[in-house]
């Protein structure tokens, strides 16, 4: 039985030495026989094998992690201030997300004690902070974790640091960087409150976006395949590794974070930053919101939400 309120004890992990391929295979999510090599290379490493399941449409690396070193210091994140306190400002895409998400989820915010699994610079914690009864970010990358304590908001780099219960555990594109994710929904699962109490809610990429499976752009799939994206979930896959992990009542949505004149610069000019540019005056708030409603209808949105229960 856990202990509440107080410091969390270590957890156990459950599949402590599960690879990517094995937590796949284990869930039949993939095997020998559906896996297909899809690239050789990723956008930053040389020589590592990319595979897409042809049955459930997942895609991932195996055997392959930047480890935590890289994660602690940073040096991989492009466009970083030299101030660590200024990465508390949002910039624009962070800006937008961290509204989206506020209002979308704002009913497992208010009044809630939260956290936010790999929260970076704390922008949705700073923009929960006035809504919930206490928050809590985990993050791993040293001068954020400074940052976000100067500025008032506790946070710590595992999950055994914690303390009490929490209401809802938030991760934002941090669930397909983890080498060992089937451990980490469990230790959070462990976390949060009890019997359809606690809320998990988890934002990933999608494997199936438009830019790949239906305009198929190979840049785009170039720029996707990064090193550090360990996986690429789909609707089933998502659902699978929560539900193995003991969550319940699992919705899954479509949530589309990039819009037309972003698509409409990848097929001109091969790049991203079509959202900034003067494409972007196309994309008036109907017509944002029925592009996404017609990529939803394909299932083909660049991210998907899971929302579950403990």
């Amino acid at each position: 039985m856990r202990q509440a309120p107080g410091k969390i004890p270590p957890l156990p992990t459950r599949y402590p030495d599960e690879s990517i391929y094995q937590a796949l295979s284990r869930l039949g999510l993939t095997s020998d026989a559906t896996r297909r090599l899809i690239a050789t290379d990723t956008r930053d490493v040389k020589n590592i094998n990319v595979y897409k399941d042809v049955v459930s449409g997942v895609v991932f690396i195996d055997g392959h992690y930047v480890g935590s070193d890289t994660y602690e210091s940073g040096e991989y994140r492009k466009n970083s201030v030299a101030d660590p306190a200024a990465t508390l400002q949002a910039g624009f895409e962070d800006h937008v997300d961290t509204t989206r998400r506020l209002e979308s989820y704002k009913q497992f915010v208010t009044g809630k004690v939260i956290c936010d699994f790999g929260c970076g610079a704390g922008s949705f914690l700073n923009a929960s902070r006035p809504l919930a009864s206490r928050v809590c970010g985990i993050e791993l990358q040293l001068d954020y974790l400074s940052a976000l304590k100067s500025s008032g908001i506790p946070c710590v780099n595992t999950l055994d640091q914690m303390e009490g219960d929490c209401d809802t555990a938030f991760l934002f594109h941090s669930f397909e960087h983890l080498p060992n994710p089937s451990s980490v929904l469990r230790d959070l699962h462990a976390v949060l409150k009890k019997n359809g109490a606690g809320r998990i809610v988890i934002e990933v990429p999608h494997a199936r976006d438009f830019l790949v499976e239906g305009l198929s752009c190979p840049e785009f799939l170039e720029f996707t395949l990064w090193s550090q994206h360990l996986i690429l979930h789909t609707r089933e896959s998502l659902k699978s590794f929560l539900e193995d992990a003991g969550f319940k009542s699992v919705v899954i949505e479509g949530v589309q974070r990039f819009g037309i004149a972003n698509h409409l610069h990848w097929l001109r000019h091969q790049r991203p930053g079509g959202h900034k540019s003067n494409l972007s005056v196309l994309e008036t708030p109907s017509l944002k919101q029925a592009y996404a409603d017609a990529l939803s209808r394909l299932d083909a949105n660049d991210s998907l939400v899971a929302i579950a229960s403990t």
